[in-house]
């Protein structure tokens, strides 16, 4: 999960809900006077909005219009068991977001983490709806069980039996926070729906590679991780790179949420790619 610096909204940047034919989802939005395009973002694994919210100015000044939202299931917005959590589920969500989100006719799509994976499929689906597809610390399919990285399995298996308390109360924290974000961090992690968190976790561990299929699309691709990027290995994010004809950029000063981590030098690292296909 990605860790905000801050909780403040920055100016310009509003929380909204986005009505849509698939349900409401929380989002923050910044508008730009005369944007040039419209940017949407998606998050990832226990995830929310507040993964880009700092770097939503930086592409306002940049001249871009931007929404990052809320998942179906995590955080703000609501998600029930009987809801439908596969990736073309979370696929018609990021099309229906854009859709109301944006007054272009295309937006740029970019996934983080378990987003990518969301965001491939989005492109696959209705590959008119994007001017480009960006993938950002994230891979050609599942993660499974990464070493250095905490189990997915039991979470799995924990889920239903357990309270997002309980699970929460048993995975690794960091004292160093500041008391406003770690009360966030708990926050975000115990509202998610519980169905959603099972689904994602199952996806992270068995997704399918559908790079071949992406590429198929014919859009435009970028593909980016931290420096010290700690979840898809850093050869295997190289070679989907590879496949979709591109290279991996590398931003300095990052690990797995360059967004939060190092929001100007992912933007400088990305801005060319946008404004290229804008």
């Amino acid at each position: 999960m990605s860790t905000p610096r801050s909780l403040a909204l920055p100016p310009g940047v509003y929380a909204v809900t986005i009505e849509t034919d698939r349900g409401d989802f929380a989002a923050h939005t910044v508008l730009t006077e005369g944007a040039v395009g419209h940017v949407l973002l998606v998050p990832g694994w226990t995830g929310s909005k507040e993964d880009f919210t700092a770097f939503l100015p930086l592409l306002a000044a940049a001249g871009f219009d931007a929404t990052a939202y809320d998942q179906r299931g995590q955080y703000e917005t609501l998600g029930t068991p009987d809801d439908d959590y596969t990736l073309a589920g979370f696929a018609a969500d990021a099309l229906a977001v854009r859709g109301m989100a944006s007054g272009a006719a295309r937006s740029h799509l970019l996934g983080h983490s378990f987003g990518g994976l969301v965001a491939q499929q989005a492109a696959i689906a209705d590959p008119s709806s994007w001017h480009s597809l960006s993938l950002l610390c994230t891979g050609p399919g599942a993660l499974g069980e990464t070493p250095g990285r905490p189990p997915l399995t039991p979470l799995v298996q924990a889920l239903g039996v357990m309270t997002l308390a309980e699970i929460r109360a048993a995975l690794p924290s960091d004292p160093t926070l500041a008391p406003d974000i770690a009360a966030f961090l708990d926050r975000r992690f115990t509202s998610n729906a519980p169905a959603s968190l099972k689904a994602i976790t199952q996806l992270l561990i068995d997704a399918p590679d559908i790079i071949d299929e992406v590429a198929g699309t014919g859009l435009p691709f970028w593909v980016g991780r931290g420096a010290d990027d700690d979840a898809w290995p850093h050869d295997v994010q190289a070679t989907m790179a590879r496949r979709l004809d591109t290279e991996v950029h590398v931003v300095e000063g990052a690990a797995h949420s360059p967004a939060v981590e190092n929001p100007q030098a992912l933007l400088d690292a990305w801005l060319p790619f946008l404004k290229e296909n804008t």
